[in-house]
């Protein structure tokens, strides 16, 4: 399990198990960060309209020098662009400045959450997105929604991290053929010190002479989640992908998944 670095989706292609989140990259910082990952053999880019960077986004994998089919990039629509999504669509189609969209996600559950996808479904019928995701939704948003639209998510994307292990929820999805996705593996913005310093990450680090980080992403891509760390620091992004080269023991799994404290740190 989890020894490819490509997921088979529902769709017509497939999605790789790890791919860069820009969420904080903003600029040159994120062209350079973008084209690092490209470069160094990533093939998924996770970005969104209220992350301010699909321009570069864009101007990254253009200047990579990849042939667009090569590339699987996925966006979201915000909740206040719900109402107006056909025009949010084109706007980062424009902003991107590709042909089409591989991704299109909605990034939180919301008001028109649902007439918002049927436009994306939409927009799959015309060539302008290949496939659509969710973000941030649970069981209970995900069984109410789902029911309402035509086409399958080919992805749930969640804050899932060894301190908010998310079991049910990851379980429930996977159940659906859906593909799990965590979009907050290391579970930062003000926990890096005390994750990366977890005495327990440390010592089995050391049994596979790996960093914390990878051991945090092995852990995820063995329970069959995908990954979108995100970084601009050359050396951890290719550091993130050397993931594929060895496996924690189930001893090991069941370590980690003691760490597991319900502890969300994000605010959906």
């Amino acid at each position: 399990m989890s020894s490819t670095s490509q997921i088979e989706t529902s769709s017509d292609f497939q999605l790789p198990r790890i791919g860069l989140g820009t969420w904080s990259l903003r600029g040159e910082q994120c062209i350079n960060a973008v084209c690092c990952a490209l470069q160094c053999g990533y093939r998924l880019i996770d970005t969104a309209s209220f992350y301010g960077n699909e321009k570069e986004v864009g101007q990254a994998i253009r200047r990579s020098g990849l042939s667009r089919e090569k590339v699987i990039l996925q966006t979201k629509l915000y909740p206040d662009q719900y109402a107006q999504a056909s025009k949010a669509i084109d706007e980062a189609l424009e902003k991107l400045n590709l042909d089409y969209i591989d991704i299109m996600m909605l990034h939180h559950p919301a008001k028109n959450d649902v007439s918002a996808y049927r436009v994306i479904e939409q927009a799959i019928a015309k060539g302008k997105v290949r496939a659509a995701g969710l973000s941030c939704y649970y069981i209970q948003e995900t069984n109410a929604f789902l029911p309402q639209v035509d086409i399958q998510p080919v992805l749930i994307q969640n804050e899932i991290h060894h301190f908010y292990q998310d079991k049910v929820v990851v379980k429930h999805i996977q159940s659906l053929g859906i593909t799990v996705q965590s979009w907050y593996p290391f579970g930062g913005r003000g926990h890096a010190k005390e994750i990366f310093n977890n005495s327990v990450l440390l010592t089995i680090a050391r049994t596979y002479r790996k960093t914390v980080a990878q051991i945090i992403l092995r852990w995820h891509l063995q329970r069959e989640i995908a990954v979108v760390p995100g970084s601009c620091n050359q050396e951890h992004i290719k550091e993130n992908l050397a993931v594929f080269d060895f496996q924690l023991s189930q001893e090991d799994m069941q370590k980690i998944e003691s760490l597991d404290r319900n502890e969300k740190h994000d605010w959906y």
